[in-house]
């Protein structure tokens, strides 16, 4: 099964990473119909043929995404769209 994994610094501190965080979730949901749930400072979300999160500290943030079926086909333009993300967000 295809997976994406990302990791990044910044310095944002945790709040405004929370912050961050939902607006990649938010887009992802608006491009992907990919719905999203907070546990503490880890951001889980869900949709048919992905599951993963996106988990948020004061310094850095990580992302690990399972991919099935055939949203793998698609990894790269995934990948590419969530890097694009993390530099707008996160800095």
């Amino acid at each position: 099964m295809p997976s994406i994994h990302l990791e990044r610094r910044h310095r944002l501190g945790l709040k405004k990473a929370r912050v961050a965080a939902q607006r990649v979730a938010d887009d992802m949901a608006q491009s992907f119909e990919m719905e999203s749930e907070w546990d503490g400072n880890a951001l889980h979300f869900e949709r048919s043929g992905v599951s993963g999160s996106l988990t948020v500290s004061r310094d850095r943030v990580v992302l690990d995404a399972q991919l099935g079926g055939l949203v793998g086909l698609f990894r790269a333009s995934i990948e590419e769209r969530l890097h694009a993300d993390f530099d707008r967000y996160f800095g």
